[in-house]
C-alpha cells in the first residue's frame, strides 16, 4: 500500500520532493485535509494558517527554479499558541489575550521560517501554559487521540495531540515543569525539553522565566532531532541564551550506545506509580542493556523537595510576569469601570481563568513581605541542592532513566476538582527544569487500556546529542513494540 503523505517522516518527505513524486502544495493540502477531517474531535487547533498553501506554492516555484531551499523546506509545523507570530493571533488560550496580534515573530518562528518550514497554525494549551491537561484553555478542551475521553496532557496538549493525530508533522511546545514531556508521554510522541538557555525564549509569552524552555514534539526521534538542530543556538535578544558549540544531531544519533551508563533511580518506583508504568520502565531498562548500555540503580538526593520548590518558584515568577497584563496597552478590558483601580481589578478578574488566578495568588503570597525569606528564598536554596544532586549522578553516568509521569492519560475532568493531585503528576519532570537540564520523553509501551507509557531520559547540560542517540537506538530496535497510531484519529 502506498504511504500517505501525512505518515511520512521529514527524510521521507524530502526524498519524495527531490524526486518530484510530491510537491510542497501536496504536503500542505494533505495536512489541512487531515485537520478538517479529525480536529472537530481532537480540538488541537485554535487557528489555522490561511496562507499555508500559498507559502507552499512559493516553495515549489523556488524548487522548480533550482533556488536554494532551507533545511525544513515544505515541512508542516504547528506552534503552541504562546509563541508570538505576526501573521496569526497569539492568545495563550486566554480570554485576556483574545485576538492579540504580535508586531514580531518569536525567534524560534523566525528560525523555522528561515529554513522554509510551513506554519500550519496555532494549537491549544492550558491558559498561559499553566496546567497539565489542556483542560484549562479558555477556548476548548483538547482530547487524546488514543482515547478522546482522556486528556492529552499539558500544557502543550494541543502540540502533542496535533502530531499524534497526524495534523502536524512536528509541533513546538514550551516546557516549564514537564509541559512538553508529559503530553508527549500521554499521547505517545517524542518530546524534547532542551537545556535551559540553548533555545531562545525571545517571543515566548513567559510563564516562569527561569524555567521555561521551547522544544519540539514529533512522531520520531529523527524528526525531533532535525527540528531541534534548527531551533537551538545563541540569540542576542535573549539575555538567558547561552553560546555553545552545537553538534550535528543528525550524525550523532546514528552511533551505537554500547558502554553507555544509565542511572535508574529506584525511589521513583516506591509509591504512587501505576503498575503498568513501572513495568514498562523496568522493561525499557532491560532493553537498553540488550543494546549494550549499562544500567545501575542509584539514589538521587533532595528530590523529595523538588515539587514544593517548583510551585513556589514558578508561581512567584508567574505572578510577576502576568502583572504586565493591565488592560491598558493590550489585552481584555472590562466594559464597565469607574476608576483605574477598578479597571485593573475587573479586567484581570474577568480575563484570567481559575488556574491562572490560583498561581498568581500563590506566587504573590510567596513574594509578599514577611514570607519571601520563608518561601521563595528557601525554594531557591533547594533549587541549588537539586542541581548539585544531579551533578553528582552525572559524574558517573551518561543519563538517567525514569518515568515521565506516575500514570498514563486520565479521563477528562477526573482531576479538575483536586489541583494538588494534578500537581503531583509533575513529580518526575519538574526537577529537570529546576536544574536546567535537558530531557527527552518517548513511548516505551502501553498499559492494559492500550494507552501510551512514556519514559524519560535526563542528561547533563548540553547533552541533547547523547539523549537523542540513546532514544534513536531504542526506537530503531523496538519500533514495532512502541509504535501505534493515534487511535482512529491518526488514520
Amino acid at each position: 500500500m502506498k504511504t500517505r503523505i501525512i505518515d511520512m517522516s521529514i527524510k521521507e518527505l524530502e526524498s519524495a520532493l527531490d524526486k518530484s513524486e510530491i510537491s510542497s502544495v501536496d504536503i500542505a493540502k494533505s495536512y489541512i485535509a487531515q485537520i478538517e477531517k479529525v480536529d472537530d474531535k481532537i480540538g488541537a487547533y485554535l487557528y489555522i494558517n490561511k496562507e499555508a498553501v500559498k507559502q507552499a506554492e512559493a516553495l515549489d516555484t523556488k524548487r522548480k527554479n533550482s533556488e536554494k531551499l532551507g533545511r525544513l523546506a515544505g515541512m508542516p509545523i504547528a506552534l503552541k499558541d504562546n509563541m508570538c507570530t505576526v501573521d496569526m493571533p497569539t492568545t495563550c488560550a486566554s480570554k485576556m489575550m483574545q485576538g492579540y496580534m504580535s508586531p514580531f515573530d518569536a525567534e524560534v518562528v523566525k528560525r523555522l521560517k528561515g529554513e522554509d518550514a510551513i506554519m500550519l497554525g496555532k494549537v491549544n494549551l492550558d491558559e498561559f501554559a499553566m496546567g497539565g491537561s489542556t483542560e484549562n484553555s479558555y477556548y476548548k478542551i483538547t482530547t487524546n487521540p488514543h482515547d478522546i475521553k482522556r486528556v492529552p496532557g499539558g500544557s502543550s496538549g494541543g502540540s502533542a495531540a496535533s502530531v499524534v493525530s497526524h495534523q502536524a508533522l512536528v509541533a513546538l511546545g514550551s516546557d516549564t515543569g514537564g509541559s512538553i514531556r508529559q503530553p508527549a508521554s500521554f499521547c505517545g510522541a517524542v518530546g524534547i525539553k532542551p537545556t535551559y538557555g540553548s533555545v531562545s525564549r525571545s517571543g515566548l509569552v513567559a510563564f516562569a522565566s527561569s524555567l521555561d524552555q521551547i522544544g519540539p514534539i514529533a512522531r520520531t526521534v529523527e524528526d525531533a532531532a532535525l527540528t531541534l538542530e534548527v531551533l537551538i543556538g545563541h540569540d542576542a535578544k535573549d539575555s538567558t541564551s547561552v553560546k555553545f558549540e552545537k553538534p550535528s544531531y543528525e550524525t550523532e544519533i546514528k552511533k551505537d550506545i554500547k558502554g553507555m551508563k544509565i542511572a535508574l533511580p529506584r525511589e521513583f518506583f516506591e509509591q504512587g506509580v501505576q503498575a503498568d508504568v513501572k513495568e514498562s520502565i523496568l522493561k525499557a531498562a532491560e532493553k537498553f542493556e540488550k543494546l549494550g548500555a549499562i544500567v545501575e540503580d542509584v539514589k538521587i538526593k533532595n528530590l523529595d523537595y523538588a515539587l514544593s520548590a517548583y510551585y513556589i518558584i514558578s508561581s512567584a515568577e508567574a505572578s510577576s510576569n502576568l502583572a504586565r497584563f493591565d488592560s491598558i496597552q493590550y489585552g481584555y478590558r472590562t466594559d464597565e469601570y469607574a476608576s483605574l483601580e477598578e479597571l485593573y481589578k475587573k479586567s484581570r478578574q474577568e480575563g484570567f481563568g481559575k488556574e491562572v488566578k490560583r498561581r498568581i495568588l500563590l506566587g504573590t503570597y510567596a513574594l509578599s513581605s514577611g514570607f519571601y525569606d520563608a518561601y521563595y528564598k528557601k525554594a531557591l536554596k533547594v533549587r541549588t541542592l537539586i542541581k548539585q544532586s544531579y551533578d553528582e549522578i552525572f559524574k558517573d553516568y551518561d543519563m538517567i532513566l525514569s518515568p515521565v509521569a506516575p500514570t498514563t492519560a486520565y479521563k477528562i475532568g477526573e482531576k479538575r476538582t483536586d489541583p494538588v493531585e494534578a500537581y503531583m503528576g509533575d513529580i518526575y519532570t519538574v526537577p529537570v527544569n529546576i536544574a536546567g537540564l535537558p530531557a527527552l520523553s518517548m513511548n516505551c509501551g502501553f498499559d492494559k487500556e492500550e494507552l501510551p507509557v512514556g519514559m524519560q531520559l535526563i542528561g547533563s547540560t548540553f547533552s541533547e546529542d547523547t539523549l537523542l542517540r540513546a532514544a534513536y537506538n531504542y526506537e530503531q530496535a523496538y519500533k514495532t513494540e512502541i509504535t501505534k497510531t493515534g487511535g482512529v484519529y491518526g488514520g
